[in-house]
C-alpha cells in the first residue's frame, strides 16, 4: 500500500523513496528507475513489469503529467489485455490502493514533474 505522495517522495508500507519507481503485483518495489527517453514511456522501459502479468498497470505520470505513454506501449498492452490507467501520480496513487486489493496490479511512478 501507498502511504504519501508528495513532489519528488512516495512512502510505501513505511519506507520514503525519493526517486521513480515501480511496484510489481507481488508488492516488490524497484526504486532509481530511469527510462530510455526522459519523459517518454515505452515498451523497454516496463519490461519486468509486463513479463510479471499484471491485469492492470497504472502509470503516474508526474505532479503535471509530464510523463507520457508511447502509443506502441498503449497498444501492446491493449493487445495482452492489460488494462492500463494513465493519471496524475497522486491520482494514480489512490487508484492503486483501491485497485491493489482486489486485481493483479503493477504500477510505475514518475514523482516529480
Amino acid at each position: 500500500m501507498i502511504n504519501s505522495y508528495s513532489f519528488g517522495q512516495m512512502g510505501i508500507n513505511g519506507r520514503t523513496y525519493a526517486s521513480d519507481l515501480i511496484i510489481y503485483p507481488d508488492g516488490h518495489v524497484e526504486d532509481h528507475w530511469w527510462r530510455e527517453e526522459g519523459h517518454a514511456l515505452c515498451e523497454g522501459d516496463i519490461t519486468y513489469l509486463i513479463a510479471a502479468a499484471p491485469e492492470c498497470i497504472i502509470v503516474g505520470t508526474g505532479a503535471y503529467g509530464l510523463l507520457e505513454a508511447e502509443p506502441e506501449l498503449v497498444n501492446l498492452l491493449a493487445d495482452r489485455q492489460i488494462e492500463l490507467h494513465i493519471l496524475p501520480t497522486g491520482d494514480a496513487m489512490n487508484l492503486y490502493n483501491k485497485l491493489h486489493k482486489t486485481q493483479k496490479v503493477g504500477a510505475c511512478f514518475h514523482l516529480t514533474c
